[in-house]
């Protein structure tokens, strides 16, 4: 990887975002081309550049993103249901090597998602 990653320039505030969401752990924007009414990304401040790359020190950070998109889909009122996703890879839809939690909702979900 060379030079910081779409991510980082965004938590650098180099890259503006809609902020939905922010801590000393993470920042969470919405998504610029939503796939659902509800479409935020999640991102650690700390560049992992993907789940499989993690490393067990992340643990707590890891957990951390997920409270936080419970947290989010309560406060965003998507009683009715959810989808959280984490892509690893090409091949996993992976187009940013920063690791990143998709929030999803506001409409019904299709599974498989494609």
């Amino acid at each position: 990887m060379s030079g910081p990653t779409l991510f980082e320039k965004i938590i650098a505030g180099e890259i503006p975002a809609q902020k939905e969401y922010e801590d000393e752990l993470c920042i969470a924007v919405h998504d610029i081309n939503p796939q659902a009414p509800v479409h935020l990304l999640i991102i650690p401040r700390k560049p992992i550049p993907r789940v499989g790359d993690a490393l067990d020190e992340d643990q707590d950070t890891l957990g951390h993103l997920l409270i936080v998109a419970r947290n989010l889909a309560k406060s965003l009122e998507l009683e009715s249901g959810f989808r959280v996703v984490i892509n690893n890879g090409p091949d996993g839809g992976e187009t940013v090597p920063h690791l990143h939690i998709h929030l999803l909702g506001g409409r019904p979900l299709e599974w498989p998602p494609g």
